[in-house]
């Protein structure tokens, strides 16, 4: 299924562009095993929203303008967002501000955090816990094991890479210091960012203490790719295929294979994060850059028909947006 997938976004890319060569190596998603989907958390819109702006997004007042014609064909997810990364104008809106559970996409937030705080240097212990806390939520985890000692900087590919949620576990407890005091942070520069629907229960998106208790909308997730990708350290880290780690003093050898699947498959993808979990579906915030324009967007809930089901709506998004004639 997997290389299936694999094999659709790369046809998909290939109609605006070609691929890039080559293959990542075997990603690992982010299932949170045992969870049941409930009522849904919001009331949604019936109908697909028309291209708008919102303060979050709105378009610079100068600059080039892209000629919006019709929609994306064939994109699937309940909800989505795609915009112009230079101008913020928006080209395609579906349910760009009803809430909605975001899983793994969580870590974008524990990971500017951490890069905001900087000491990206600092040795850190992985704490014992990290295993019952994996394990209790059938979590994804990056292979640490309790003892190891690792730089923050080497756990942020753990976390958005692998998607690991042990290394989210680990730089929380150390930059909050504890959980709730990161959770807390995370909730507070939400706030700062004007990510004014959203909310974070944990700093990796595991339904805790319930399915869609950590929650955000497609316009609000603009805001936060935004920022993240303005730091060259999370840009540099999202657009890795694997990193690999050596087994060093204090700690082991580690593999982590980006689970993104635009990443190496689709021309021009920069990142940048994806999530999973049986209530939130498949989900993917991405940024791609082609013939010098740069698109930001996002997909939530796309169908469960494959472990690249986001991926691939956010190809056909891409491919309808980079077909889409510049004004001016």
């Amino acid at each position: 299924m997997r290389l299936s997938a694999r094999l659709m976004i790369a046809g998909l890319a290939m109609a605006v562009g070609g691929v890039t060569a080559g293959c990542s190596g075997a990603p690992a998603f982010d299932y949170a095993s045992g969870v049941t989907r409930p009522s849904a958390r919001p009331a949604a819109p019936s109908a697909t929203a028309q291209p708008r702006t919102s303060p979050a997004v709105a378009p610079a007042p100068s600059g080039p303008r892209i000629e919006v014609a019709g929609t994306p064909r064939g994109v699937k997810a309940k909800a989505g967002i795609l915009t112009d990364a230079a101008t913020g104008q928006v080209l395609w809106a579906k349910q760009p501000d009803v809430e909605r559970p975001i899983a793994s996409i969580t870590k974008v937030m524990t990971a500017y955090l951490v890069i905001q705080a900087g000491h990206l240097d600092q040795k850190i212990t992985i704490p014992k816990a990290v295993l019952n806390y994996v394990w209790k939520y059938g979590a994804t985890s990056a292979g640490l094991h309790p003892g190891e000692v690792l730089t923050a900087g080497e756990l942020l590919y753990g976390l958005l890479l692998q998607s690991g949620a042990d290394a989210a576990y680990a730089l929380a407890t150390a930059y909050g210091p504890g959980l709730p005091a990161f959770i807390a942070k995370m909730n507070a520069t939400a706030r700062q960012l004007g990510m004014l629907h959203t909310h974070f229960t944990s700093p990796d998106g595991l339904p805790y203490p319930t399915e869609t208790a950590t929650y955000s909308t497609p316009a609000d997730l603009l805001i936060l790719g935004a920022a993240a990708m303005k730091s060259a350290v999370f840009r540099s880290i999202v657009d890795q295929r694997v990193y690999i780690m050596k087994k060093g003093q204090g700690h082991a050898a580690h593999w982590w294979g980006n689970d993104n699947e635009l990443i190496g498959h689709y021309s021009g993808a920069a990142g940048i994060k994806t999530g999973y979990t049986d209530d939130a579906g498949h989900c993917l915030l991405f940024e791609a850059v082609r013939g010098g324009r740069s698109l930001l967007g996002v997909v939530l809930d796309s169908p469960p028909t494959g472990p690249g089901a986001a991926a691939q709506d956010a190809a056909r998004a891409l491919n309808w947006g980079f077909a889409l004639r510049q004004s001016g």
